[in-house]
């Protein structure tokens, strides 16, 4: 299989090289953090970086499960590093490492290591890391694949589609970097995607929050997927799952939504009153970090359009470093408020406003906001250049993603 390069991502690698900081790479499992570093590695050596300069250790490989040991993988280290040269080490699912923050503490305290290191489990998002490393590294939060990523990623027989058809395809078979590949085999794109979801479920969910009920899990994470892009609370979801006779209380249903939070299986869009610049604690829209894999645990509908377009949009607002909420106004909503460092972009999304109604409707909320921050409409419609709507620009998804 090809290797898809991700150019952002390297980019950033690249700029902290040799800096006296951790590099941490985090992302939820299968989303390409290893091929990442394998691709990096390939930069140094093409920059004169001689091979032996290079550490580079996997924890999900049982060879190294006599590495371990926060000791024993520290002495292991220390024994390969040359003392006159940069020594680059790369440990990849570091949290198979008992008390690892005490080996890279060590590496970090040399003056001849530069230290990067992965890792998938929610161990990394629970904010023990923060406490574990405080103040010593810097976060890459890796996602699966961008349109523009998953387009360059396509085999052979499938490059001469359209740019619709390919979209279509990184709806149904989502982004997760190997099931590019299969997607003349869409039935072992599903298969895989199975794969990862269990692992997740079990492995980063069930075994660290010691959940006994595998079911009750099950049912959240159904609801939660089937719900993407819908405003739930726990009690809602508790509620609703009681109803159908699959019950789980409300706190439990709260520590579910948590692991799943926290194992980057789903994201969380709070909402954020745009008058009153306030954030909102209540009623959050949630969604998948794989729409592929949100399609293969729930049956698609012709309505389920909508919500899988905010989705991808709302996927793509985080790769390009926004903070992404949900924007409440008195007598409506808008889909998402981005903010960045110097800017806010607020968007509405919609799969199609050709119809005169639906276009005043999508247009409605946008015209109530009385700042000058930019508004953009996007809809699956072809535009040719911008539309503008007293100030607002509709813009064709597929062109914007692929900006």
């Amino acid at each position: 299989m090809e290797r898809i390069e991700r150019n952002k991502y390297l980019d950033w690698l690249l700029r902290w090289r040799e800096q006296n900081i951790i590099k941490v790479v985090s992302g939820v499992r299968r989303c390409g953090k290893s091929t990442l570093f394998e691709i990096y590695r390939d930069q140094l050596l093409a920059n004169g970086v001689d091979a032996r300069q290079i550490i580079a250790l996997n924890f999900e490989d049982v060879e190294l499960e006599h590495l371990t040991n926060y000791r024993a993988l520290y002495d292991h280290i220390t024994l390969l590093l040359l003392p006159d040269k940069m020594n680059y080490i790369f440990l990849d699912e570091i949290q198979h490492v008992t008390q690892f923050e005490k080996t890279v503490d060590s590496l970090f305290l040399k003056a001849n290591c530069d230290v990067y290191i992965t890792g998938s489990n929610a161990y990394f998002m629970s904010g023990e890391l923060a406490t574990l490393l405080s103040g010593r590294y810097v976060e890459l939060r890796m996602l699966p694949l961008s349109f523009k990523e998953f387009c360059s990623g396509l085999p052979e027989g499938t490059q001469g589609i359209s740019k619709a058809e390919k979209f279509n395809l990184y709806m149904e078979i989502g982004s997760f970097p190997y099931t590019a590949q299969f997607a003349e085999r869409k039935h072992e794109a599903k298969e895989y995607l199975r794969g990862i979801y269990h692992t997740v479920l079990l492995k980063d969910i069930v075994a660290r929050l010691k959940i006994p009920d595998v079911n009750s899990l099950e049912n959240v994470t159904k609801f939660l997927f089937h719900n993407i892009g819908s405003r739930v609370s726990p009690k809602k979801i508790a509620d609703t799952l009681k109803s159908q006779g699959k019950g789980a209380d409300q706190k439990t249903v709260d520590k579910y939504i948590r692991g799943l939070t926290e194992s980057l299986i789903l994201y969380e869009a709070s909402r954020y009153n745009i008058k009153g610049r306030q954030f909102l604690t209540t009623q959050s829209k949630y969604y998948a970090v794989d729409v592929g894999l949100r399609n293969m645990l729930v049956r698609v509908r012709e309505s389920d359009q909508g919500h899988l377009l905010e989705n991808i949009v709302f996927l793509e607002l985080i790769r390009r470093g926004y903070k992404v909420y949900v924007g409440q106004l008195d007598d409506g909503e808008v889909d998402f408020v981005a903010i960045g460092v110097d800017t806010t972009v607020y968007f509405q999304v919609a799969a199609s406003t050709l119809d005169d109604k639906t276009l005043k409707r999508e247009l409605a909320p946008l015209k109530r906001i009385t700042d000058n921050y930019p508004k953009i409409l996007l809809t699956l419609d072809e535009v040719f250049g911008t539309a503008d709507y007293e100030g607002i620009q509709k813009q064709n998804v597929l062109e914007w993603l692929l900006e």
